[in-house]
């Protein structure tokens, strides 16, 4: 998945969210991730290329993306939280044996 800075950067400007390097950082990981990753994989993902960034910092800036509905939380069943860079309607296929979340688009299940 291709993901633009200048994409992120709207997105945060459209909201009226302050800029931060971190926040693109984060949204850019949960994009490029784009497997509902949990928090401990985007703070792997992100200390690869950024390794200052605090957890605080992390937990911090994807609950302000939650509640600006640039993400969602996706609860397992084993209780752990994901995050979904898609915010449009869809589903979820979720394999309890692997843990592997899928999207799902279906208009007759949304009806």
């Amino acid at each position: 998945m291709k993901v633009l800075i200048e994409d992120i950067r709207n997105k945060f400007s459209e909201k009226g969210l302050k800029i931060t390097p971190q926040r693109v950082v984060i949204l850019e990981a949960i994009y490029k991730l784009n497997n509902h990753p949990t928090t401990d994989n985007i703070i792997e993902y992100i200390r690869e290329s950024h390794p200052n960034i605090a957890t605080g910092t992390v937990y911090k800036v994807l609950e302000t993306l939650v509640e600006n509905d640039l993400i969602r939380k996706v609860k397992t069943d084993k209780d752990i939280m994901r995050y979904d860079g898609i915010v449009e309607n869809h589903h979820h296929l979720y394999c309890s044996e692997c843990d592997l979340i899928e999207d799902y688009s279906d208009e007759e299940l949304d009806k």
